[in-house]
Protein backbone atom coordinates (compact mmCIF):
# COMPACT_ATOMS: atom_id res chain seq x y z
CA UNK A 1 0.00 0.00 0.00
CA UNK A 2 1.22 3.62 -1.14
CA UNK A 3 0.80 5.79 1.47
CA UNK A 4 0.97 9.46 -0.31
CA UNK A 5 -0.62 11.93 2.87
CA UNK A 6 -0.56 11.60 6.64
CA UNK A 7 -2.87 14.81 7.70
CA UNK A 8 -1.85 13.84 11.34
CA UNK A 9 1.68 15.14 10.96
CA UNK A 10 2.19 18.62 10.34
CA UNK A 11 5.10 21.47 10.43
CA UNK A 12 5.36 21.33 14.11
CA UNK A 13 5.76 17.80 13.88
CA UNK A 14 9.54 16.73 15.68
CA UNK A 15 9.46 13.25 15.20
CA UNK A 16 12.89 11.81 14.01
CA UNK A 17 12.04 11.16 9.98
CA UNK A 18 14.97 12.53 8.70
CA UNK A 19 16.45 12.58 4.88
CA UNK A 20 20.03 12.78 4.32
CA UNK A 21 20.90 15.48 2.25
CA UNK A 22 23.14 13.64 0.11
CA UNK A 23 20.99 11.21 -0.39
CA UNK A 24 17.69 13.28 -1.17
CA UNK A 25 19.79 15.32 -3.67
CA UNK A 26 21.04 11.89 -5.28
CA UNK A 27 17.05 10.82 -5.88
CA UNK A 28 15.55 14.38 -6.64
CA UNK A 29 17.60 13.99 -9.60
CA UNK A 30 15.77 10.51 -10.37
CA UNK A 31 12.80 11.88 -10.10
CA UNK A 32 11.84 10.27 -6.43
CA UNK A 33 11.68 11.45 -3.11
CA UNK A 34 13.05 9.11 0.27
CA UNK A 35 11.93 9.28 3.45
CA UNK A 36 13.86 7.93 6.44
CA UNK A 37 13.33 6.72 9.60
CA UNK A 38 17.07 7.26 11.04
CA UNK A 39 18.30 8.21 13.99
CA UNK A 40 19.71 11.94 14.77
CA UNK A 41 23.19 11.51 14.06
CA UNK A 42 23.88 8.43 12.72
CA UNK A 43 25.12 7.99 9.01
CA UNK A 44 23.01 6.69 6.04
CA UNK A 45 23.93 3.22 4.99
CA UNK A 46 21.56 3.14 1.85
CA UNK A 47 24.85 3.66 -0.02
CA UNK A 48 28.63 3.48 0.81
CA UNK A 49 29.32 7.07 -1.01
CA UNK A 50 27.25 9.03 1.40
CA UNK A 51 29.33 11.26 3.87
CA UNK A 52 26.70 12.68 5.79
CA UNK A 53 25.24 12.60 8.64
CA UNK A 54 21.45 12.38 9.27
CA UNK A 55 19.84 15.79 10.78
CA UNK A 56 16.88 15.29 12.85
CA UNK A 57 14.22 18.04 11.30
CA UNK A 58 10.82 18.59 10.87
CA UNK A 59 8.51 16.85 8.05
CA UNK A 60 5.58 18.44 6.26
CA UNK A 61 4.53 15.71 4.56
CA UNK A 62 5.54 11.54 4.72
CA UNK A 63 5.40 9.54 0.99
CA UNK A 64 6.57 5.73 0.33
CA UNK A 65 8.28 5.66 -2.57
CA UNK A 66 8.08 2.18 -4.70
CA UNK A 67 11.29 0.81 -5.98
CA UNK A 68 14.24 -1.87 -4.53
CA UNK A 69 15.29 -1.52 -1.51
CA UNK A 70 18.58 -0.09 -2.32
CA UNK A 71 16.84 3.01 -3.17
CA UNK A 72 15.18 3.76 0.67
CA UNK A 73 17.50 5.33 3.53
CA UNK A 74 16.27 3.14 5.83
CA UNK A 75 17.39 2.17 9.45
CA UNK A 76 15.64 1.27 13.01
CA UNK A 77 17.77 3.02 15.39
CA UNK A 78 17.19 5.22 18.27
CA UNK A 79 13.73 4.04 18.55
CA UNK A 80 11.23 2.37 15.70
CA UNK A 81 9.84 5.08 13.66
CA UNK A 82 8.12 3.06 11.82
CA UNK A 83 6.19 1.07 14.18
CA UNK A 84 4.48 4.37 15.08
CA UNK A 85 2.70 4.58 11.65
CA UNK A 86 -0.48 2.90 12.78
CA UNK A 87 -1.18 5.36 15.14
CA UNK A 88 -0.40 8.57 13.34
CA UNK A 89 -2.57 7.00 10.59
CA UNK A 90 -6.54 7.99 10.43
CA UNK A 91 -8.83 5.01 11.62
CA UNK A 92 -10.49 4.11 9.09
CA UNK A 93 -13.41 1.08 9.40
CA UNK A 94 -13.12 -0.90 6.56
CA UNK A 95 -16.13 -2.86 7.47
CA UNK A 96 -18.33 0.41 7.36
CA UNK A 97 -16.45 1.85 3.99
CA UNK A 98 -17.58 -1.97 2.27
CA UNK A 99 -20.92 -1.73 3.45
CA UNK A 100 -21.39 2.04 2.84
CA UNK A 101 -23.55 2.62 -0.40
CA UNK A 102 -23.39 5.43 -3.38
CA UNK A 103 -26.68 6.54 -3.66
CA UNK A 104 -25.66 7.91 -7.20
CA UNK A 105 -25.57 4.66 -8.69
CA UNK A 106 -28.83 3.41 -7.85
CA UNK A 107 -30.37 6.67 -8.63
CA UNK A 108 -28.56 6.63 -12.36
CA UNK A 109 -29.52 3.29 -12.49
CA UNK A 110 -32.76 4.31 -12.14
CA UNK A 111 -33.15 6.65 -14.78
CA UNK A 112 -31.81 4.51 -16.93
CA UNK A 113 -35.34 2.76 -17.25
CA UNK A 114 -37.75 4.80 -15.77
CA UNK A 115 -40.18 6.82 -18.03
CA UNK A 116 -43.19 8.73 -17.21
CA UNK A 117 -45.12 6.48 -18.70
CA UNK A 118 -43.57 3.87 -16.15
CA UNK A 119 -43.72 5.84 -13.00
CA UNK A 120 -47.42 5.22 -11.99
CA UNK A 121 -46.68 1.69 -11.77
CA UNK A 122 -43.11 1.94 -10.12
CA UNK A 123 -44.70 4.03 -8.19
CA UNK A 124 -47.42 1.58 -6.90
CA UNK A 125 -44.65 -0.79 -6.37
CA UNK A 126 -43.64 1.03 -2.99
CA UNK A 127 -47.20 1.16 -1.67
CA UNK A 128 -47.72 -2.36 -2.45
CA UNK A 129 -44.18 -3.53 -1.26
CA UNK A 130 -44.62 -1.33 2.03
CA UNK A 131 -48.06 -1.12 2.73
CA UNK A 132 -48.23 -4.99 4.57
CA UNK A 133 -46.85 -2.97 7.47
CA UNK A 134 -48.66 -3.67 10.63
CA UNK A 135 -47.42 -1.58 13.69
CA UNK A 136 -49.13 -4.52 16.19
CA UNK A 137 -46.77 -6.98 15.50
CA UNK A 138 -44.15 -5.07 12.94
CA UNK A 139 -44.59 -7.35 10.22
CA UNK A 140 -44.68 -6.90 6.87
CA UNK A 141 -43.47 -3.12 5.60
CA UNK A 142 -40.57 -1.94 3.17
CA UNK A 143 -38.60 -5.47 2.76
CA UNK A 144 -38.95 -6.33 -1.20
CA UNK A 145 -41.45 -9.15 -0.29
CA UNK A 146 -43.40 -7.85 -3.55
CA UNK A 147 -40.99 -10.07 -5.58
CA UNK A 148 -42.56 -13.04 -4.12
CA UNK A 149 -46.15 -11.91 -4.04
CA UNK A 150 -46.64 -10.51 -8.06
CA UNK A 151 -49.58 -13.73 -8.58
CA UNK A 152 -51.76 -12.01 -5.66
CA UNK A 153 -54.97 -10.29 -7.21
CA UNK A 154 -53.99 -7.05 -5.35
CA UNK A 155 -50.51 -6.79 -7.16
CA UNK A 156 -51.95 -7.63 -10.62
CA UNK A 157 -50.23 -5.81 -13.46
CA UNK A 158 -46.99 -5.11 -11.57
CA UNK A 159 -44.99 -7.80 -12.97
CA UNK A 160 -44.50 -5.20 -15.42
CA UNK A 161 -42.86 -2.87 -13.06
CA UNK A 162 -40.44 -5.32 -11.46
CA UNK A 163 -39.30 -5.83 -15.06
CA UNK A 164 -38.30 -2.94 -15.36
CA UNK A 165 -36.85 -2.67 -12.21
CA UNK A 166 -34.77 -5.64 -12.33
CA UNK A 167 -33.26 -4.16 -15.64
CA UNK A 168 -32.15 -1.78 -13.21
CA UNK A 169 -30.99 -4.00 -10.33
CA UNK A 170 -28.51 -6.02 -13.02
CA UNK A 171 -26.87 -3.30 -13.99
CA UNK A 172 -26.61 -1.51 -10.80
CA UNK A 173 -25.25 -4.86 -8.88
CA UNK A 174 -22.07 -5.07 -11.37
CA UNK A 175 -20.70 -2.16 -9.18
CA UNK A 176 -22.67 -1.97 -5.98
CA UNK A 177 -25.16 -4.37 -4.53
CA UNK A 178 -28.03 -3.40 -3.71
CA UNK A 179 -31.54 -4.86 -2.16
CA UNK A 180 -34.72 -4.67 -3.81
CA UNK A 181 -36.18 -2.89 -0.64
CA UNK A 182 -33.55 0.20 -1.28
CA UNK A 183 -34.05 -0.45 -5.08
CA UNK A 184 -37.91 0.10 -4.72
CA UNK A 185 -37.93 2.81 -2.50
CA UNK A 186 -35.64 4.67 -4.67
CA UNK A 187 -37.09 4.20 -7.76
CA UNK A 188 -40.60 5.85 -6.38
CA UNK A 189 -38.98 8.40 -5.10
CA UNK A 190 -37.35 8.93 -8.91
CA UNK A 191 -40.95 8.50 -10.02
CA UNK A 192 -41.77 11.40 -8.62
CA UNK A 193 -39.40 13.93 -9.29
CA UNK A 194 -39.38 12.83 -12.75
CA UNK A 195 -42.90 14.18 -12.91
CA UNK A 196 -42.32 16.93 -11.24
CA UNK A 197 -43.08 16.23 -8.20
CA UNK A 198 -40.90 16.79 -5.04
CA UNK A 199 -37.46 15.53 -4.09
CA UNK A 200 -36.96 12.88 -1.65
CA UNK A 201 -33.92 11.74 -0.32
CA UNK A 202 -33.78 7.96 0.85
CA UNK A 203 -31.96 6.52 3.36
CA UNK A 204 -30.39 3.06 2.15
CA UNK A 205 -29.05 -0.15 4.01
CA UNK A 206 -32.44 -1.98 3.86
CA UNK A 207 -32.75 -5.57 3.94
CA UNK A 208 -34.49 -7.68 2.09
CA UNK A 209 -37.14 -10.23 3.52
CA UNK A 210 -36.59 -13.81 1.90
CA UNK A 211 -40.41 -14.62 2.36
CA UNK A 212 -43.46 -13.17 1.23
CA UNK A 213 -45.94 -10.95 3.85
CA UNK A 214 -49.04 -12.69 5.11
CA UNK A 215 -52.24 -11.64 2.75
CA UNK A 216 -54.94 -9.06 3.14
CA UNK A 217 -52.78 -6.57 4.43
CA UNK A 218 -53.33 -4.25 1.68
CA UNK A 219 -55.94 -1.41 1.97
CA UNK A 220 -58.82 -2.88 -0.42
CA UNK A 221 -60.41 -0.41 -3.18
CA UNK A 222 -63.59 -0.64 -1.56
CA UNK A 223 -63.29 0.26 1.89
CA UNK A 224 -65.03 3.14 3.26
CA UNK A 225 -63.63 5.75 4.94
CA UNK A 226 -64.07 4.51 8.53
CA UNK A 227 -62.54 1.27 7.40
CA UNK A 228 -60.00 3.17 5.24
CA UNK A 229 -58.79 4.98 8.42
CA UNK A 230 -58.87 2.08 10.95
CA UNK A 231 -56.55 0.34 7.83
CA UNK A 232 -53.85 2.88 7.99
CA UNK A 233 -54.00 3.66 11.78
CA UNK A 234 -52.44 -0.30 12.11
CA UNK A 235 -49.69 0.71 9.56
CA UNK A 236 -48.89 4.11 11.82
CA UNK A 237 -50.42 6.63 9.74
CA UNK A 238 -52.84 9.81 10.69
CA UNK A 239 -55.71 10.59 8.94
CA UNK A 240 -53.46 13.41 7.32
CA UNK A 241 -50.82 11.00 6.01
CA UNK A 242 -53.56 8.84 4.60
CA UNK A 243 -55.07 11.79 2.76
CA UNK A 244 -51.54 13.31 0.91
CA UNK A 245 -50.29 9.58 -0.02
CA UNK A 246 -53.51 9.04 -1.71
CA UNK A 247 -52.22 11.84 -3.29
CA UNK A 248 -49.93 9.77 -5.60
CA UNK A 249 -53.28 8.96 -7.50
CA UNK A 250 -52.07 11.53 -8.97
CA UNK A 251 -50.13 9.85 -11.68
CA UNK A 252 -51.42 7.19 -13.93
CA UNK A 253 -54.21 6.67 -15.61
CA UNK A 254 -56.52 7.17 -12.94
CA UNK A 255 -57.98 10.03 -14.47
CA UNK A 256 -57.16 12.98 -11.79
CA UNK A 257 -55.75 16.00 -14.63
CA UNK A 258 -52.62 14.97 -16.50
CA UNK A 259 -51.08 11.19 -15.88
CA UNK A 260 -47.54 12.02 -16.58
CA UNK A 261 -47.47 15.13 -14.10
CA UNK A 262 -46.97 14.67 -10.13
CA UNK A 263 -49.08 17.64 -8.59
CA UNK A 264 -52.61 18.52 -6.92
CA UNK A 265 -55.05 17.88 -9.63
CA UNK A 266 -56.00 14.95 -7.31
CA UNK A 267 -57.22 17.09 -5.08
CA UNK A 268 -59.12 19.13 -7.31
CA UNK A 269 -60.95 16.61 -9.10
CA UNK A 270 -62.08 15.19 -5.53
CA UNK A 271 -63.90 18.84 -5.30
CA UNK A 272 -65.20 18.90 -7.95
CA UNK A 273 -69.64 18.05 -7.69
CA UNK A 274 -71.10 15.79 -9.13
CA UNK A 275 -68.50 13.25 -9.45
CA UNK A 276 -66.53 13.82 -12.62
CA UNK A 277 -66.29 10.89 -15.52
CA UNK A 278 -63.72 10.09 -18.07
CA UNK A 279 -65.13 8.69 -21.18
CA UNK A 280 -68.17 7.67 -19.09
CA UNK A 281 -65.87 6.04 -16.62
CA UNK A 282 -65.95 6.96 -13.11
CA UNK A 283 -62.45 8.82 -12.12
CA UNK A 284 -60.52 6.82 -9.66
CA UNK A 285 -61.12 4.31 -7.41
CA UNK A 286 -64.33 3.82 -4.70
CA UNK A 287 -61.40 4.69 -1.90
CA UNK A 288 -60.45 8.19 -3.88
CA UNK A 289 -63.72 8.90 -3.01
CA UNK A 290 -64.59 7.76 0.08
CA UNK A 291 -62.13 10.75 0.92
CA UNK A 292 -64.97 13.13 0.94
CA UNK A 293 -67.27 12.06 2.96
CA UNK A 294 -65.19 12.71 6.04
CA UNK A 295 -64.54 16.13 7.63
CA UNK A 296 -61.00 15.89 8.55
CA UNK A 297 -60.55 14.10 5.34
CA UNK A 298 -62.13 16.73 3.63
CA UNK A 299 -60.04 19.72 5.08
CA UNK A 300 -56.88 18.09 4.08
CA UNK A 301 -58.00 17.79 0.20
CA UNK A 302 -59.02 21.51 0.73
CA UNK A 303 -55.61 22.39 1.87
CA UNK A 304 -53.67 20.43 -0.78
CA UNK A 305 -55.84 21.38 -3.50
CA UNK A 306 -55.58 25.63 -2.22
CA UNK A 307 -51.26 25.04 -1.70
CA UNK A 308 -49.14 22.83 -4.16
CA UNK A 309 -46.68 23.25 -2.18
CA UNK A 310 -47.73 22.22 1.01
CA UNK A 311 -48.71 19.01 -0.56
CA UNK A 312 -45.24 18.26 -2.05
CA UNK A 313 -44.05 18.83 1.49
CA UNK A 314 -45.98 16.49 3.23
CA UNK A 315 -46.12 14.42 0.89
CA UNK A 316 -42.23 13.67 0.89
CA UNK A 317 -42.42 13.34 4.75
CA UNK A 318 -45.43 10.44 4.56
CA UNK A 319 -42.95 8.53 1.72
CA UNK A 320 -40.19 8.47 3.94
CA UNK A 321 -42.03 7.57 6.65
CA UNK A 322 -43.60 4.93 4.41
CA UNK A 323 -40.56 3.35 2.68
CA UNK A 324 -39.07 3.43 6.13
CA UNK A 325 -42.14 1.44 7.69
CA UNK A 326 -41.25 -2.31 8.98
CA UNK A 327 -37.65 -1.78 7.64
CA UNK A 328 -34.51 -4.08 8.77
CA UNK A 329 -31.32 -2.17 8.14
CA UNK A 330 -27.94 -3.33 7.76
CA UNK A 331 -24.97 -2.72 10.21
CA UNK A 332 -21.49 -2.35 9.76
Amino acid sequence: MELTNIPHLSSSSSFFFSSCRWCYRSRRRTGKAVITALAAGSRCSADSACPEPIEQHNVDSLSVASGPANTQCYRRRGFAAVALLPFLLPHVDMASAADSYDGSIIQNGVRNVLTKVKAAGVLRLVFHDAGTFDISDKSGGMNGSIIYEADRPENAGLSKSLKILRKAKEGIDQVQQVSWADLIAVAGAEAVALCGGPEISIRLGRLDSSTADPTGKLPEETLDVVALKTSFGKKGFSTQEMVVLSGAHTIGGKGFGNPNAFDNAYFKVLLEKPRPTSSGMPIGLPTDWALTEDDECLRWIDIYAEDEDKFFADFRDAYTKLVNSGASWRTA
